[in-house]
């Protein structure tokens, strides 16, 4: 009988065995959706959630945090609301535990108290006409997966912006600074990509962190080039940034690529998942597990993400607006990636913002720092 129970023994062993480790890819595949699952459109999970407190029509009362005290212009969004708020009334009376914030519109629903927001830099919410009233075109830019809704907005330059969002955002973000584009004269191309709202699917249905969306950005380059750009300036935040400079490198156009801007860009795609998975609170010892299961899930390697922040690769001017308090992709490899290329990259720093809302912080000196690297480009 000894045989029998020792077998029976190493069964069990072995089964519980197997269900640890399954439970631990489980539990990886869980932590990586932060990243690869991320929904266009919805905040990012290390933005907290807050409380409205009091509402008038131009003041709005939230949980204090540092999130809800930061400086600068911000969208309020939740279940069924987004709003637009402006900064800080430091001298308005309220709780010690509360921030009063300049309400300077309800775009969507309803804003009462008791709802529960979190702070987006996707300040507007609609398309360039409704939101703006600036006059555009909805067109459809031929993608290798299918087509690609985009926004243009014509202009008498022969230099084309094209705008691309980033994690937790829709083509609706790039609107912050389509105004001020459109003042320079510039025609701009704002694009959706692969898994957002109106475009197609990634096969897998994962999001790749630039890997494969730059593509998309390839697509836009063609079109514009077709449409009558002589150059383009990629503007991206976030993976969209990644994505640019996945472009710039890769491009079988990228001769007509003049300039880039690089808005918080993801230059480590481990450290990125990483910071989303940790704040969707996954324990430490997980996350190794969750890097692995991204490279399973999606062909990410070790040597891919840096690739894009080859100093090496760079081959035309660039703009890099980054800060030290993004949690999300860290202001050190933007700041190395610039000190090794000073010949072509400009940095303007912004302190106290969020990952890709750099503008939102200080829409003033975003757009000051935008025109001086535009205007020779143009």
């Amino acid at each position: 009988m000894r045989p029998a129970k020792a077998t029976a023994a190493a069964v069990t062993a072995v089964t519980a065995a197997l269900g640890t480790a399954a439970a631990a890819i489980a539990a990886g595949r869980f932590a990586s959706d932060a990243a690869l699952r991320a929904p266009a459109g919805r905040p990012l999970p290390t933005e907290p959630r807050l409380t409205v407190h009091a509402t008038t029509p131009d003041r709005v009362t939230l949980t204090r945090a540092i999130a809800s005290r930061r400086p600068g212009t911000y969208g309020l969004t939740g279940d069924g609301v987004h709003a637009v708020v402006g900064p800080v009334l430091e001298s308005v009376p309220h709780k010690a535990d509360t921030v009063v914030r300049r309400l300077r519109a309800v775009t969507r629903g309803t804003l009462h108290a008791g709802a529960k927001v979190r702070l987006t830099p996707q300040v507007h919410v609609g398309d360039p006409r409704t939101a703006l009233g600036i006059d555009h075109q909805d067109v459809v830019v031929p993608g290798e997966l299918g087509g690609l809704p985009a926004w243009f907005v014509p202009g008498t330059r022969d230099t084309w912006v094209i705008t691309v969002h980033g994690l937790g955002t829709t083509r609706e973000h790039p609107m912050v600074v389509l105004d001020f584009l459109r003042r320079l004269g510039l025609p701009v191309l704002d694009i959706a990509y692969r898994g957002d709202p109106g475009a197609p699917r990634s096969p897998d249905g994962l999001g790749h962190l630039g890997e494969t969306e730059w593509r998309d950005v390839d697509a836009a380059i063609r079109y514009a080039v077709r449409g009558g750009a002589r150059h383009v300036v990629l503007h991206g935040w976030s993976t969209g940034a990644t994505m640019c400079l996945h472009a710039a490198a890769r491009s079988a156009l990228r001769e007509h690529i003049s300039g880039l801007v690089l808005d918080s860009p993801v230059l480590d795609w481990e450290t990125t998942l990483r910071a989303l998975a940790s704040a969707r609170r996954t324990p430490g010892p997980l996350l190794p597990l969750a890097v692995r299961a991204a490279q399973g899930r999606t062909g990410l390697r070790d040597d891919r993400a840096p690739a894009a922040a080859d100093p090496g690769a760079l081959r035309v001017p660039a703009l890099l607006v980054h800060g030290p308090d993004d949690v999300v992709a860290p202001w050190g490899l933007s700041r190395a990636l610039a000190g090794r290329r000073p010949d072509l990259v400009t940095t303007h720093t912004v302190d106290g913002a969020p990952h890709g809302a750099m503008w939102n912080a200080d829409p003033a000196g975003y757009e000051e720092a935008l025109r001086r690297f535009l205007v020779p480009l143009m």
